[in-house]
């Protein structure tokens, strides 16, 4: 196999939409690793003064609690790795806390800012998907001068 070969396609993944995606995947995968290790504090009484311990905690609390410290963290890992199920434990997780406070406000309290931060980050993502799709569709289409 020749290391140069003329009239190949560039490798998938090398363009500024591409480029910008994965460093927004990073990012959210950053920030879910540190919400998954806020809830395994919170869980071991390591924050909150020891007051949000597993052990103090209703139980409907402690199978919320539990789930995202363990679904945030893989999400964080699938999703910085690029890996397919990488956005669906994410998608999972940040549905979850959607539900959790928007569905059950009496018991997980409100916290409006986490929903809209998870609506905005979910639909930024959407956005990427639909713009890489776009992209995707339009460089199959390109006629190039190898394919006459």
């Amino acid at each position: 196999m020749a290391i140069l070969q003329i009239g190949t396609a560039p490798e998938a993944g090398t363009g500024a939409l591409e480029g910008s995606f994965r460093l927004f995947m990073r990012l959210v995968a950053v920030s879910c690793l540190v919400a998954g290790l806020q809830y395994w504090g919170r869980l071991i009484g390591y924050s909150d003064g020891g007051m949000s311990r597993f052990d103090l905690l209703p139980n409907y609390w402690q199978f919320a609690s539990s789930a995202l410290a363990v679904l945030l963290p893989v999400a964080a890992v699938g999703l910085w790795m690029q890996v397919s199920w990488g956005p669906v434990i994410w998608v999972v997780a940040a549905g979850s806390e959607i539900i959790m406070h928007k569905g059950f406000p009496l018991w997980y309290g409100e916290r409006p800012v986490l929903v809209i931060a998870h609506v905005v980050v979910i639909s930024v993502y959407v956005g990427f998907r639909l713009a890489l799709f776009i992209k995707r569709r339009q460089d199959a289409k390109v006629v190039r001068t190898d394919s006459l």
